[in-house]
């Protein structure tokens, strides 16, 4: 299935850059944990959102590579400076290298990996480490306490909170709308 035919992404979140893309497979919906990534089907759609699908194959042994490299992630994101955090991002990015080229346009990059099946979840804790270059302060979790799902902060100023402000945001500003007027 490509780009064009995969079914629907049915995240609430979608378009965060690759490393955060992949910690959103995962996010709660009516209070219960969904998983996008529960199926072949699943990666395949999350590949085809993220425009990986050119590059990868959608099939069990990169799925679970990709399960390992999203628990990596998670645990990098989440805990940062943890030792063990650090070392399970770490082993991940040990199953593939970047070769420079020289092509006709100039100089380039390419990844190569001993096992393909590693190529996405690579390819996502490997854009971690440049958004760890540019702006570490702006990886950010949603601040609902009911949401799960990270972002990138691009907002001018650098203080967004929420995932989304249609989702998380109003849920938010309702309840202390609701707490202030059975106060009163």
């Amino acid at each position: 299935m490509s780009a064009s035919t995969a079914a629907p992404d049915p995240r609430p979140l979608t378009g965060e850059p690759v490393p955060l893309d992949l910690l959103n497979t995962r996010w709660i919906q009516e209070g219960e944990e969904k998983d996008l990534l529960d199926s072949v089907d699943g990666l395949r759609i999350w590949l085809a959102s993220g425009g990986l699908d050119a590059r990868f194959t959608a099939d069990r042994p990169t799925l679970e590579k990709t399960l390992i490299a999203r628990d990596a992630l998670g645990a990098v994101v989440d805990n940062p400076g943890d030792p063990a955090a650090s070392a399970a991002a770490d082993a991940v990015l040990g199953h593939g290298r970047i070769r420079a080229t020289l092509t006709t346009e100039g100089p380039g990059e390419q990844a190569e990996f001993a096992d393909p099946a590693w190529g996405p979840g690579w390819t996502a804790v490997r854009d971690y480490l440049h958004l760890l270059r540019t702006a570490p302060d702006r990886i950010r979790r949603c601040a609902h306490d009911a949401c799960i799902l990270h972002f990138f902060d691009t907002s001018r100023n650098g203080t967004r909170r929420w995932c989304s402000m249609a989702l998380c945001g109003n849920r938010a500003k309702a309840s202390r709308h609701y707490a202030k007027s059975r106060e009163s």
